[in-house]
């Protein structure tokens, strides 16, 4: 897993690319916890371009961020998903919660 961040103002940017399973999750979870909060962020993009394969692991990461952001009155996205990603956030019902986007 290659995890990028930008701070653009109060968004955080997350460029993934690989796969979000068991083993990559929780660095994931620590990266995106340590921006949000020694940045102060607000809103929070997920680039999914580069992710090729997400389990429940990555589910469970992204609602906890999202519960957070939701708790700072931010927003969650997540943009340029693959149809075999698309696929895992349909099941799971997120993208009936937060904006998704090929």
């Amino acid at each position: 897993m290659n995890i990028k961040t930008e701070c653009i103002g109060t968004t955080l940017v997350v460029k993934l690319a690989g796969e979000i399973d068991h083993h990559s999750a929780p660095e994931l979870k620590e990266e995106a916890d340590r921006a949000i909060s020694m940045r102060n962020i607000v809103n929070l993009v997920l680039d999914f371009d580069g992710v090729t394969f997400m389990d429940s692991s990555g589910i469970g990461v992204i609602i906890g961020r999202y519960k957070q952001i939701q708790a700072r009155g931010g927003k969650v996205m997540i943009i340029r998903v693959k149809p075999q990603v698309d696929k895992v956030l349909e099941v799971s019902g997120l993208k009936k919660i937060m904006d998704c986007s090929h």
